[in-house]
């Protein structure tokens, strides 16, 4: 393309904001990046934090990244923002928040039930759907706040997503994308809309319609830069904001995973496989397939809960020592945790770790982590691979499960997030699925994703396709070696696929037991 197009992508993820340019051959031009507090904790469970810190990081992130561009920041076609899913902001009639945004970390809940009627409940038990039911119930943060906080509940004006909180704080609208709208929210993921007015959805939590932003497919104009925003982050004024997707769904399309034999592995906070359906299929009964960025589009997606955030945690409880030598070598904390793992042969002689820290896919609320196999030879360094190793293999099994339930192998694998800059990673990845895996040429998915919908959006290119097939490139690949993936294979049948079910009952009787003590 002789005649090369900017656009400028915003992600809000769950540890940083980034902005960042991409040209129309979706090549990175500049980045900053501004790291986060991901949120504060007033009560165990609890995850929060300010709506306005936020906007705070995503200013800063835009006026760090100016300085960077080597092109005219006027050359800028359209921006797009991807944000983390299911944080939620309630906004007061004055447009500011009520109070701290409800994080997708948090785990409060509430023991009420949803008031739904006898024949609806009757049917919803018949088809197996009433536990799902009550779970979200449970779960959804309006409900939390209408049942504790009362008077604020009273004032909300609107009940936004993260997404559709920097979309009005960028252009004074109430606008969102429909692929960004996941959490506990009354949305038909089939319909892709706001839910209708007789589904059990609206019963199941207090939210209004008219609480709710109009939601967009991605390519849509959500708004445009206002002056205020404009003086903020130095995003020229009247700029086009283009509605994308949620990080997520953002990725997946970033990685040019835009079919159902194309797994978009991320390795990321949340760690995720998705497949792209045009068809709406759910991996896991009840469980929806979220809106694909492409209209029209599913992702069907198996995650673990933790996922990448274990790396944050292990390097804050077992990491000093690489934090230290880091920091007198002038490397990266990183890079010597990829030492770490290369220390280590495949399957760090027997231990072997179950990474549900938090419960995933569909997991009871009394699952946890576990780690077993013990003996006088493991060291920090078998602890780390183990984690890395146990993410892999829960991921192996949410891939089975997707080639089960589409009836469709799985035959291409891309990685992206931040654990794929790991060489290591890649390997492990590459050895316990037992095949080619590839790595972007990017590892910045998400933004490349937003930026794919900007292109599409100012009409560089007539369709997703075309602009996948423009934007997206293979970066390196890794092929499995055999010894490992025979190593691997074996631990994963003969003992991963079997610890849950044998360690489930320890589970319920430490859940009984430490419930108890308040």
């Amino acid at each position: 393309m002789e005649n090369l197009q900017y656009f400028l992508s915003i992600d809000n993820g769950t540890q940083s904001v980034r902005a960042m340019v991409f040209d129309s051959n979706g090549q990175l031009v500049a980045k900053s990046k501004v790291e986060i507090e991901p949120y504060f904790s007033d009560q165990p469970g609890w995850a929060e934090q300010h709506a306005e810190y936020f906007w705070d990081a995503l200013c800063k992130a835009c006026q760090a990244l100016w300085p960077l561009l080597p092109v005219p920041k006027e050359s800028i076609s359209a921006v797009s923002v991807t944000t983390q899913r299911a944080t939620v902001v309630p906004m007061g009639s004055d447009n500011e928040p009520l109070r701290p945004a409800i994080s997708w970390l948090d785990q409060r809940q509430v023991d009420t039930k949803p008031a739904l009627g006898a024949l609806e409940s009757a049917l919803m038990t018949l088809v197996r759907a009433k536990p799902l039911v009550d779970l979200m119930h449970s779960q959804a943060e309006a409900n939390w706040i209408e049942q504790h906080e009362p008077k604020l509940w009273a004032q909300v004006h609107k009940f936004l997503l993260l997404s559709g909180y920097h979309n009005y704080k960028l252009t004074g609208q109430y606008n969102d994308a429909i692929a960004s709208t996941v959490g506990f929210v009354p949305f038909d993921y089939k319909t892709q809309q706001w839910a209708d007015e007789k589904d059990w959805k609206w019963r199941a939590m207090p939210i209004r319609q008219e609480m709710l932003p109009e939601v967009l497919p991605a390519g849509s104009i959500l708004g445009e830069i206002t002056a205020e925003a404009a003086l903020a982050t130095g995003i020229p004024v009247g700029l086009p904001l283009i509605a994308s997707g949620s990080d997520k769904a953002c990725e997946v399309l970033g990685t040019g995973c835009i079919d159902n034999q194309t797994g978009s592995l991320s390795y990321g906070s949340l760690a995720t496989l998705n497949i792209a359906s045009d068809k709406y299929l759910e991996a896991i009964p009840f469980y929806p397939a979220y809106p694909g960025v492409i209209p029209n589009t599913f992702n069907v997606e198996m995650m673990v809960q933790r996922g990448y955030w274990m790396v944050s945690w292990f390097k804050k409880e077992f990491g000093l020592r690489e934090e230290q030598l880091a920091e007198s070598q002038g490397v990266s904390p990183e890079s010597l945790f990829d030492d770490l793992l290369a220390s280590v042969p495949a399957g760090c002689q027997g231990l072997m770790l179950q990474p549900y820290w938090s419960p995933s896919n569909g997991d009871g609320p009394e699952t946890r982590g576990a780690i077993i196999g013990f003996n006088e030879e493991h060291t920090r360094a078998h602890l780390y691979r183990a984690m890395i190793e146990g993410l892999t293999y829960a991921l192996r099994e949410g891939k089975e499960l997707l080639e089960k339930r589409s009836k469709k192998l799985i035959t291409r694998l891309v990685v992206s997030g931040g654990g794929s800059q790991s060489d290591q990673v890649m390997q492990i990845t590459a050895d316990i699925f037992g095949m080619t895996v590839y790595r972007p040429h990017t590892f910045e998915t998400s933004s490349l994703g937003a930026a794919i919908a900007s292109a599409v959006g100012m009409g560089v290119y007539p369709d997703f396709s075309t602009a996948v097939a423009n934007m997206t490139h293979d970066g390196d690949l890794f092929e499995p070696k055999a010894v490992n993936k025979a190593i691997y294979n074996d631990l994963y049948h003969e003992v991963y696929m079997k610890m849950y079910g044998q360690l489930k009952p320890n589970y319920e009787a430490i859940r009984s037991i430490t419930s108890k003590l308040g």
